[in-house]
């Protein structure tokens, strides 16, 4: 029996959609740096002997990708297998961090990533919950923690909140028995808190992720306006679909650019919204109109007011307010957008 609430089609497009990275260049910087790090870790447990974890500080504007480009990444390190002195295949676990909580909550957190059942009830010190978590990574074979968002457990605190928490992550990283590697990813104000720790900070590998460059000299196009022509041919063929000529052009890649604030997190979830509507007109090729329909369907704006079609794309649209139309509304009623 079907179920009128399910197009198989397109749950089934989005299903193998979602499964599909699109390796940036930054993403190949990112495994670099892990691999340095992580290689760093390994000699250090062979000799036996004590040591303190490197770790990775990632930033980025919201929608810039970092969490699909970290979790692409330790997903293959995990499935990698690396055996690790103790015979057990080193992996590494992720745990999501929220605005509410304080270091108990976060140690709450770190214990579930690691599938341990602990209750928010618990009585247990400070000291007590840090140690259960390398006691459990060390049995699991975990040799470290991603903490994705990790600046929302430390925004609106006081400083000694804020230090707490920073003093917790150093501690793991610190541990006689298990030091475990970190990466703390976030917005770019998690650089500033981690600042704040003297310690924890000289241990951090920052890396910041950029956002869309399509500024270009004299007779030399920008690189990424051909890393967006790619992204937008990959989804197309991934779905079984031509791309229209109006596509490959500068001047659509940088609408799409801006449509995504310039953030290549927020372009590829355009990309991947546009190609699902193209395969539901079945008509075989991903057009303008289907990028068009896509920002409308999002932000709920007419379709002569969006970054697709509008002359004045570039002064409405600004990088800092993503799917937001950044000036006055004298300019659609200028354009007789309302008419």
């Amino acid at each position: 029996m079907t179920n009128p609430f399910i197009i198989p089609s397109l749950a089934n497009l989005n299903a193998d959609l979602a499964q599909r990275h699109f390796p940036l260049a930054r993403g190949e910087e990112l495994q670099q740096t892990f691999a340095q790090l992580f290689s760093r870790h390994l000699g250090r447990l062979q000799s036996g002997k004590g040591f303190e974890a490197r770790s990775l500080l990632v930033t980025g504007l919201s929608g810039s990708g970092k969490t699909a480009e970290i979790t692409d990444m330790l997903n293959r390190f995990n499935e990698s297998a690396v055996a690790m002195p103790d015979g057990k295949d080193a992996r590494f676990a992720r745990c999501v961090l929220e605005a509410k909580g304080s270091w108990k909550d976060l140690g709450r957190k770190t214990l579930h990533a690691l599938s341990y059942p602990i209750t928010n009830k618990t009585r247990r010190t400070q000291f007590e919950i840090w140690d259960l978590v390398i006691k459990q990574a060390k049995l699991q074979g975990v040799i470290g923690i991603y903490y994705d968002e990790a600046q929302h457990i430390m925004r609106g605190k006081s400083d000694a909140e804020v230090l707490s928490v920073l003093d917790a992550f150093k501690t793991l990283m610190k541990s006689h028995d298990w030091p475990l590697m970190l990466i703390l990813s976030g917005v770019p104000e998690l650089g500033d808190y981690v600042e704040r720790e003297p310690q924890l900070d000289r241990l951090m590998t920052r890396i910041e992720f950029q956002e869309i460059d399509l500024s270009s000299a004299p007779g030399h196009p920008a690189r990424d306006y051909e890393t967006l022509n790619e992204i937008v041919g990959s989804y197309a063929i991934s779905a079984g679909l031509d791309v229209d000529a109006s596509l490959p052009t500068g001047d659509f890649l940088h609408r799409l650019a801006t449509a995504g604030a310039f953030r290549w997190g927020l372009v590829i979830d355009m990309v991947v919204d546009a190609v699902a509507l193209a395969v539901a007109r079945r008509a075989g090729v991903v057009e303008r109109s289907d990028f068009v329909a896509a920002w409308c369907e999002k932000t709920g704006m007419n379709q002569l007011a969006t970054p697709f079609t509008h002359d004045s794309y570039e002064r409405m649209f600004r990088r800092d307010k993503p799917f937001r139309a950044a000036i006055g509304t004298w300019i659609f009623q200028e354009n007789s957008v309302f008419e």
